[in-house]
């Protein structure tokens, strides 16, 4: 081990061999088995992602229709689910997330089966089942009643009907079907790591998914873009130009973050901050409210003169919910309703060729051997 240096973050060390994603953070470049972020987000729903993620090639026409009934078969919720989710107190989205995840291990006849047929099963049933959680959850929250998923709807246009109550309209379903495309994986970002890291013990998959939970709720992983919408509404929807000016000028004097900017990975702009920009726009334009977009211009062009950084993921998914009248609690657990998807993809490679994942840690303690002095004698 004298040879091996340790790096902080573990930042740029290769852990694994993966062919579900691909980034090159230099070029701003991301792809999904070879297929490139752009032309997927323009061109596939999420269930098309989903099936390239679990099976590595887009799905022919009948293999997609065989996915959507599959997942329209997983969203209805065991009713103990939802009688537990009235039970748990108001409160953090990702919390109930974690432990309604953990639950349905309970109601599933596939948990403790590791085969690979049976956890493809759990990867859609997870995948269906974790947009219900949040919608569901998120209806409670604001004192609805659980509406029951409509196996005509798609994924995207299922979930905002849950949740809001109401049939979308295109441009919001068009727009929820580009965020979850998005947010569908990245890579060994640190939650989808600790998913691999739990599937390589050879538990199951809901408790590989529940580290996923556990680790995107941490502030520096999940949950900027809530951070950015109440940065906005700080600011004040109705804020004039030299406010917004002074406000953004006077966190990077006293040098605060500014959510949103940066990333470990990319030198460039985040491939996947192009699309949520534009679909902020038009959700705005459709709204006739282009106030937030607007000030969310006006943040980037002073971050990125006076910082030079690039919006991420989380930037312009703060107005684009806000603007679909998401609550911003919910926000996080979106990007897991998503990135379930990448989970369990990973879950099912790590499956197939596994090895304990084991690291070694440089060790920086006291010197050994040290000498033991009796307890009296201390």
């Amino acid at each position: 081990m004298a040879d091996v240096k340790a790096k902080a973050g573990l930042e740029d060390i290769v852990a694994t061999d993966s062919s579900i994603c691909f980034i090159d953070g230099d070029r701003g470049v991301l792809s999904y088995r070879g297929y490139d972020i752009h032309d997927l987000a323009r061109f596939a729903t999420f269930e098309e992602v989903c099936h390239l993620l679990w099976h590595g090639h887009l799905p022919q026409k009948h293999e997609l229709g065989d996915l959507q009934s599959q997942l329209a078969a997983a969203r209805p919720l065991p009713e103990p689910i939802i009688r537990l989710m009235k039970m748990l107190p108001p409160g953090d989205g990702m919390d109930a997330l974690r432990t309604l995840t953990s639950a349905l291990a309970h109601y599933d006849a596939d948990a403790h089966d590791n085969s690979p047929r049976a956890s493809y099963r759990k990867a859609v049933r997870l995948t269906g089942q974790m947009a219900s959680l949040v919608a569901t959850w998120g209806r409670l929250q604001v004192g609805g009643g659980p509406i029951a998923p409509d196996p005509a709807l798609g994924h995207a246009a299922n979930f905002l009907y849950m949740l809001l109550g109401e049939r979308p309209d295109p441009v919001a379903v068009r727009a929820m079907d580009v965020a979850l495309v998005l947010h569908a994986d990245h890579e060994l970002n640190a939650s989808t790591f600790a998913a691999r890291v739990a599937a390589a013990t050879l538990t199951d998959m809901h408790s590989a998914v529940v580290a996923g939970i556990g680790t995107l709720k941490g502030p520096l992983h999940g949950g900027a873009n809530a951070e950015v919408m109440k940065m906005l509404l700080e600011i004040g929807e109705d804020a004039p130009p030299d406010r917004i000016d002074a406000f953004v000028r006077g966190k990077l004097a006293r040098k605060e973050k500014i959510s949103g900017f940066g990333h470990r990975v990319y030198t460039t702009e985040d491939p996947r901050a192009t699309h949520l920009r534009q679909m902020s726009h038009d959700l705005g334009k459709r709204a006739g409210n282009l106030k937030w977009f607007a000030m969310s211009e006006r943040i980037e062009s002073i971050v990125k003169a006076e910082k030079k950084l690039n919006p991420n993921v989380d930037f312009y998914s703060a107005s684009m919910y806000y603007t679909m009248g998401i609550a911003i609690d919910l926000y996080t657990p979106i990007f897991a309703v998503s990135r379930i998807s990448g989970w369990s993809a990973h879950v099912l490679e790590q499956l197939a060729n596994n090895r304990l994942i084991r690291p070694r840690a440089e060790y920086t303690g006291p010197a050994y051997p040290q000498t033991w002095v009796p307890l009296d004698q201390r």
